[in-house]
């Protein structure tokens, strides 16, 4: 085997092999209790050597770009270094699961920036791929070849300038820049960053950030590697998904070295209560082998940050542990370090300062002449040095750009100089970092002004820091184009605003501010001033319209109902936090869906009140059908009492409450086939105080409840339970997939007792479902629902059934079961018994959907089509969908949706779908009435 030159990064994972063959990697999986795999360092070089020789069998030559799409960190770093040792150039990025049009767009723009690379993933996500013409993919275990025993793969000896690695810009997905960064900037790096270090082969770090991320390759790999220490690798889900993790993964694997963003220190301080019994099997927690933790990504709020090392002092953490750093992509990550000098050279400062910056490494503070300004000045940062990065592949305009005429790099954001360190002040890019991940503003505002209440060109999304505050915060101004004076509307744009920004990003904006259009300062080619909103933002010029703002909530809400008792004050403050309200805001009479809460809300608020009062077996229904602080409070404190042998349980009613303001004809929809709900409530939320809107739940989910035994009973229980919620017409009726036949059958029904029915939807299904249900057994049945409820991915749920048709049932959700991420299983409290309850109860609707044959005729159904599971979707719409004409009078009406059969209503799609079906809504209803009103007129 070739031994690399000392001017390639590859000579870090030969050396670490040969030097430090004892010592390597740490995979966790899990928590700090879960089971861990070794790595040493020569597994690794064997293990990548064998990439190499699969990368090179497919042809590729030194240079060529490796698109690496690997979630587990044991997967990517092999690959990587496949690519590295061949000469190969390796460029890491992420998976947009569940936004298939996102992910396509963003595929496509990297196959034409990097001139056509290989894409390598695991089988998995290559059937999850969206289908992009030309791309070349390969699964990671067919590179994986088996060298003969004799011989092993030559290591390429790449040059000093050549590109070693590529690395994405976090733009929107169809114009991130691809950053250079050659063996010299590494190498470079990697020098300087153990100046400030000072890593040995003693040491351990900590990586928890997924691999798409500058610092998770660079400080937490490459930077170990160099010294030859033991790497501590878990997924970021594992941290995330309890913050507490974090602290007891550094005691048990005696952590010398991490890095976190800002935010995961506040999670912490706000689990202050719980760190004492947060030990692991060891005993308590200790933090005594912590020499520093790098926090970068976004700035260190001080009180935050001497907050943090207050809490853990007695466990052990230095008092100088925490150090604020700066970098980019664009400079090999962190160039800049607060060495072992916060809190006490910060004092009274908003945000910690950044230090100085590392050997390789030269700042300076510009005026807007690139000229550099004197110690105290404001201005923008910009560096130079042997780490910064020559520009971007394939975009010579973005690189003349990124550089000034003497060769400085523009980093885009506003600092000074004091005394030689670095504090910064602003951005001078529209961006928004929550949480340590970068938004940008022009992708939250385009998917904003999809929805119909927002006037085009009208939307801006742009950062606020309140004092104290723990990381940046999103604020969004919008014209609504709603009728003057209709405060319902109003009330509903601001909703949908909010629910679309927690369903496409995952948090929820701080301030929504709906404003005339004259309130938008625009340049003279139109672009929205965010910076000068920021600054009247800042100077309280909106403070009337918050005002008016949260006057309309009290309105639309209802009078304010204190919290009684503990429960229901525990309650409340989980709603607070969920809804980022202040203290006292929360009525106890006030409903989570009126609040705008969605399904992302709904799974972490169960997760807040089994911490906060222990209720671990709560479940989703539950939170759904009491859904006031009140309500769930009493459900509470008399569980317990209902859990007792003989105690009366609830009455099966199959309709969940998902809105019940507004005073348009109340809609009702059905279940797919699944028989559960929960695929309803993002859509519900865009229909505050419009119309109310009932979900029908099928029976047999709860202990003791028997499944419908046929068809006819199923729908008769539903109209029964739709009678008494609304005793007479005018009806709107619905049903998602399944539910399509049901709603239609209801409508029937409803018709034969002499009641109107003004409105039929199906979503995405023909009458004809018996040819659907024939295909499905128990195996196809318990995998889609796996499927549906995010448990396994898509080419799992197409592939198992056939090897698991000989297993008994309960065998067939073992391993369903085992399959599934622990997180998800955990979000959803399942066990194998509840599981396997959902999954039979699907089967047992199947069969009923078996014995179905539609009959009769409504006047017309508005059917919602979308991608079908299989074939074009030209002919879903021709062959199968354009059956409902055998079963109307009148004429349907066929309306294409975005998404396909899964995704309709998904996070990434459901602001359209809901802005199709309420003006299909309002128009089917409209004309009804007209219909009706010119009957009673030719009568009389």
């Amino acid at each position: 085997m070739n031994t690399a030159p000392s001017q390639s990064i590859s000579g870090l994972l030969l050396r670490a092999a040969e030097h430090h063959p004892l010592s390597g990697l740490r995979y966790c999986p899990g928590g700090a209790d879960a089971e861990f795999v070794d790595q040493s360092h020569p597994e690794l070089l064997a293990a990548a050597l064998r990439v190499t020789e699969g990368l090179r069998a497919r042809g590729l030559r030194p240079q060529d770009k490796v698109v690496l799409i690997l979630e587990r960190p044991q997967d990517f770093l092999t690959a990587f270094w496949g690519a590295v040792l061949g000469g190969f150039v390796p460029c890491p990025t992420a998976p947009l699961r569940g936004d298939p049009e996102r992910w396509s767009t963003q595929l496509r723009h990297i196959a034409a920036l990097l001139d056509g690379p290989l894409f390598v993933t695991t089988r998995s996500l290559a059937s999850e791929l969206p289908p992009v013409p030309g791309l070349s993919v390969a699964p990671l275990d067919a590179l994986s070849a088996d060298l003969p025993a004799d011989r092993t793969a030559d290591v390429h000896p790449a040059g000093p300038e050549d590109t070693a690695v590529l690395v994405l810009t976090s733009g929107s997905t169809g114009s991130a820049k691809a950053v250079r960064l050659s063996h010299t900037n590494l190498l470079a790096s990697m020098a300087g960053k153990n100046g400030a270090h000072r890593l040995d082969a003693d040491d351990t770090t900590l990586n928890w950030v997924s691999f798409d991320h500058v610092a998770a390759l660079l400080e937490c790999h490459l930077l170990p590697l160099s010294t030859g220490s033991r790497q501590l690798h878990v997924e970021p889900g594992v941290v995330l998904g309890q913050p507490l993790e974090f602290l007891r993964l550094l005691s048990r694997h005696h952590v010398s070295m991490t890095f976190t963003p800002n935010f995961l220190l506040g999670l912490i301080n706000a689990s202050a209560d719980r760190i004492p019994e947060a030990g692991t099997g060891d005993g308590q927690l200790d933090l005594s082998r912590l020499r520093h933790i790098i926090s970068g990504g976004e700035a260190v709020v001080r009180t935050t940050g001497e907050a943090f090392l207050d809490l853990l002092a007695p466990y052990g953490l230095a008092r100088d542990a925490l150090w604020p750093a700066f970098g980019m992509t664009e400079t090999c990550a962190g160039s800049v370090y607060s060495r072992a000098a916060f809190p006490g050279i910060d004092r009274d400062r908003e945000f910690a300062s950044l230090g100085t910056p590392v050997e390789g490494a030269r700042i300076r503070i510009a005026g807007p002449d690139d000229r550099p300004l004197p110690a105290g000045e404001v201005g923008e940062l910009q560096l130079t040095g042997a780490v910064v990065t020559s520009g971007y592949h394939n975009d010579p305009q973005a690189t003349a750009d990124a550089f000034t005429a003497d060769g400085w790099f523009r980093s885009g954001d506003l600092g000074r100089l004091d005394d030689g360190r670095l504090s910064l002040v602003g951005r001078t890019k529209d961006s928004i970092i929550v949480n340590g991940v970068n938004h940008f503003s022009h992708d939250v505002e385009t998917a904003l002004e999809q929805l119909d209440c927002v006037a085009g060109s009208y939307v801006a999304a742009f950062p606020v820091r309140p004092a104290g505050s723990d990381t940046e915060q999103l604020v969004i101004a919008f014209h609504p184009q709603v009728p003057e004076g209709d405060d319902a509307a109003l009330h509903r744009a601001l909703a949908a605003v909010r629910s679309s920004v927690v369903m496409h990003w995952g948090f929820r904006p701080s301030l929504v501010l709906p404003l005339p259009k004259d309130a938008f300062p625009k340049t003279s080619l139109g672009k929205i001033q965010r910076t000068l909103m920021r600054r009247r933002l800042e100077a309280g010029a909106y403070d009337a319209v918050r005002r008016d703002c949260s006057a309309l909530s009290q309105r639309m809400l209802g009078a304010y109902s204190a919290p009684e008792g503990r429960t229901e004050e525990i309650l409340a403050e989980i709603y607070e936090e969920l809804f980022d309200t202040g203290p006292g805001t929360i009525s106890a009479t006030a409903s989570f869906f009126d609040l705008g809460g969605t399904s992302l809300d709904i799974l972490r608020m169960r997760g807040r009140i089994a911490e906060r009062l222990g209720a671990t077996g709560l479940q989703i229904i539950t939170l759904m059908t009491t859904p006031t602080v009140r309500g769930l409070a009493h459900h509470l404190d008399t569980e317990s009492g209902r859990s007792r042998p003989g105690a009366d349980r609830p009455a099966y009613d199959p309709l969940v409450p998902l809105q019940t303001g507004g005073d348009k004809t109340p809609l009702f929809c059905v279940h797919p086939g699944v028989g559960e709900v929960l695929v309803f409530v993002n859509l519900a939320t865009y229909f505050v105080g419009d119309r109310p809107f009932y979900a029908l739940r099928a029976r047999g989910f709860n202990e003791g409840e028997k499944p419908f035994a046929t068809f006819e009973q199923m729908v008769d229980c539903y109209v029964d339970a739709i009678r008494a919620r609304q005793p007479h017409g005018p009806y709107a009726v619905a049903g998602y997939s399944f539910g399509g036949a049901v709603a239609f059958e209801i409508a029937k029904v409803l018709r034969a007792a002499g009641e109107r029915v003004d409105f039929v939807g199906s979503f995405n299904l023909p009458p004809n479902i018996k040819y659907r249900m024939d295909e499905l057994d128990f195996a196809e049945t318990s995998a889609n629902l796996a499927f549906f409820l995010s448990l396994i991915d898509k080419e799992q749920s197409l592939r198992l059934p056939a090897g698991l048709r000989h297993l008994a049932p309960e065998e067939q959700i073992s391993e369903l079961l085992a399959l599934a991420p622990d997180e998800r299983v955990a979000q959803l409290d399942l066990t194998a018994e509840r599981f396997g309850v959902w999954a039979d109860l699907a089967n047992r609707l199947t069969d009923l959907g078996r014995t179905y044959r539609p009959s009769g005729t409504v006047p017309s159904v508005s059917v919602f089509y979308a991608t079908p599971l299989r074939g074009t979707i030209q002919d879903w719409l021709d062959h199968e969908l354009r059956r409902w004409d055998d079963y109307t009078t009148g004429e349907n009406r066929y309306i294409r949706v975005p998404g396909d059969h899964y995704t309709l209503m998904g996070p990434q799609h459901v602001a359209a779908f809901q802005s199709v079906l309420r003006k299909e809504l309002d128009r089917s209803l409209t004309d009804a009435d007209a219909q009706h009103a010119a009957r009673e007129r030719g009568q009389g």
